[in-house]
Parts: C-alpha cells; sequence; structure tokens
C-alpha cells in the first residue's frame, strides 16, 4: 500500500511497480500532507498536516491526534516504539510515551521539550516570507542510536539531542540553515536537503559536506538512499510559480561516491521530485506536478499520477509504504 501525502490530502495509490493502470483514493481530507511516516516499531501510518498529526492502523481510517500545535511538519518514533515525537509550526518539539496496546488521541500525553527552545540560536530563526516563524521540517533517529534525535528547522539548521529530547546540541556549522528534510543513511550519517543545497554528515552533524558543488541546481527538496545509491532532485529556483518557467531547469540525479551527484534521464525532465519511497523493492518518486515516477534497471518510468493543485502545481508530495 503506498500512501501520498499532497497539498489537499492524503491518497492511497495502487498499481504503481506493474503495468495496470495507477488508481488513486483519498483517504484522508487534511491540506499540506508534509510527512506520510511508517515505522518498524509500531503498527500503522502517521501524516503531519497543516491541520495536525493522523494516525491510521490500515491507511483508511485516520484519527487525529491532537498535538498541542494544530500544524504539525514532522513525526517519529523511536525505535522501541515507546515514544512519539511531533514537530510543529512554530518550531516545537513535543514527545508523548506510546501505548502498549492501540494508539488513540484519548492515550496519549503530549508535552513539549522545552530544551529545544534553549538552543543559542532560536531567536535568529524564521524569516518574513514565513511570517518570521520557524518550523521543524523533519525529526529522524536511527535505530542504533536510540536517545539520538535529530531535528531539521526551516529556518534554523539541525540540531541534535543524545538524550532523547531533553537536552540540544547545534550542529548547523557548514550547512544551509534552510533545511526541507534529513535523511537517514546509517547511525550519524544525515544527507540534508536544502534550501541551498545538498549536505552530507558521517558523525551525527558535528561536519558536513555538500554534495552539489558540480552543478547548478541548488534548490533541494529531499533525498534518499536505497541500494546503496543516493536519489535525489532539484532546481536551479525555489518553488511555487517559479517551477513553471524556464528558470527552473529541474535535474534528477543519483549519487554512488558519497561526494558528488550525477545527471540522469528522467521522463519528466521539466519536474522536480520531491518526495521518495520504495514499494515492494521498487523505488518510487513522486514529482511537484503529483507524477509518480518508478524504477526500471537503471532507467525510469512513468507509473501514474497523483491529484495536483488547481492553482500552482503542488509542491508537498510525501510518500510511505505500508505491507498489505
Amino acid at each position: 500500500m503506498l500512501v501520498a501525502g499532497t497539498d489537499d490530502g492524503t491518497y492511497q495509490v495502487s498499481g504503481v511497480t506493474n503495468s495496470r493502470d495507477t488508481t488513486v483514493e483519498k483517504v484522508l481530507d487534511a491540506p499540506r500532507g508534509e510527512r506520510v511516516r511508517k515505522f518498524d516499531a509500531v503498527d500503522g501510518l502517521f501524516a503531519a498536516t497543516e491541520t495536525g498529526l493522523y494516525y491510521s492502523v490500515d491507511g483508511d481510517d485516520w484519527s487525529d491526534l491532537h498535538v498541542p500545535e494544530e500544524t504539525v511538519w514532522a513525526v517519529t518514533v523511536s525505535p522501541t516504539g515507546e515514544r512519539i515525537y511531533a514537530g510543529t509550526a512554530p518550531a516545537r518539539v513535543y514527545v508523548s510515551s506510546l501505548p502498549a496496546d492501540a494508539i488513540s488521541p484519548t492515550n496519549l500525553d503530549w508535552h513539549e521539550l522545552d530544551g529545544f527552545q534553549q538552543l543559542p540560536s532560536r531567536d535568529d530563526w524564521g524569516v518574513p516570507r514565513h511570517n518570521n516563524r520557524a518550523r521543524v521540517r523533519d525529526l529522524c533517529i536511527h535505530p542504533d542510536s536510540p536517545n539520538r534525535l535529530v531535528a531539521g528547522v526551516e529556518p534554523g539548521g539541525v540540531h541534535v539531542s543524545t538524550d532523547g529530547g531533553e537536552t540540544w546540541a547545534e550542529r548547523s556549522d557548514g550547512v544551509h540553515d534552510d533545511i526541507h528534510s534529513i535523511h537517514v543513511v546509517a547511525d550519524g550519517e544525515y544527507v540534508a536537503a536544502t534550501g541551498v543545497g545538498l549536505y552530507r554528515t558521517t558523525n551525527a552533524g558535528r561536519s558536513w559536506t555538500r554534495l552539489d558543488e558540480n552543478v547548478e541546481q541548488r534548490y533541494f527538496r529531499t533525498a534518499y538512499q536505497y541500494d546503496g545509491v543516493l536519489y535525489t532532485s532539484a532546481a536551479r529556483v525555489p518553488p511555487s510559480d517559479r517551477w513553471e518557467t524556464a528558470a527552473a531547469e529541474p535535474a534528477l540525479f543519483t549519487c554512488h561516491d558519497g561526494t558528488s551527484l550525477e545527471r540522469v534521464d528522467s521522463p519528466r525532465p521539466d519536474e522536480v521530485v520531491v518526495g521518495w519511497t520504495t514499494v515492494d523493492g521498487t523505488l518510487i518518486g513522486a514529482t511537484h506536478r503529483g507524477t509518480l515516477l518508478r524504477t526500471q534497471g537503471e532507467t525510469w518510468a512513468i507509473a501514474g499520477a497523483l491529484p495536483s493543485s488547481e492553482t500552482i502545481p503542488g509542491c508537498y508530495y510525501t510518500l510511505a509504504w505500508s505491507p498489505p
């Protein structure tokens, strides 16, 4: 079951890995599905949206988990399945213990992790175009370091807690502060997609190297490593209507050596891939116009389409896969 978060709701998608026609069905009417996530430690799926954090056991019926802030941009679950974290706009991090039985809005106990507000750069987060409000765009944990919580803030950089979110350290030296997403490659190894470049760390953010020095595209929304290869896509300008102009020059890239990007052919060369996941061993990407792409060996094919905004093509497509 492929589940996609879009500008106008969350959808179930079938048929993307074979030649059958793709079918798409809306299952959650909540705008701007910023993160749709599946975690090994718990059953079900989570959707972080503009109107709350939602949970579904089966992908059909969804419940609002009532995070204290309405707009939730990020979610992660501890590898033991004991805690759930939510990142919001404005930029706050909340945590709740998870019950041993069914998850529901009535058995969560959200509270804010106040240490996140004590970071030295906190007062500098935010820009006028976002009403001077920063937002937590991503939260990540690797199973080998279950107490290390990584937060990406737009704009505000990367911050790491080694005690489950109680205290925090800034890890933004060498990475642009306009964080869009953080992909966990291995324990302590992350790739940060930003509004000005793609960055990699192998020491939990203590230092960063830039992967996009050899390309002209600089605006990255997300990256995803599959079978030892890093996949990403970028444009030369920020999104919205500017991605519909010649100035965008979007491109699809792979990274095999951990140091530089290599451009690859795309069946939609004028579209930026903004969401990734794997379905039954097939890599799937969703573009800013809602086109679904799938790998066919070393080439790409169109696998279907998601609904797209009637005004500005949607820049917010996120994907997750849950075994049936």
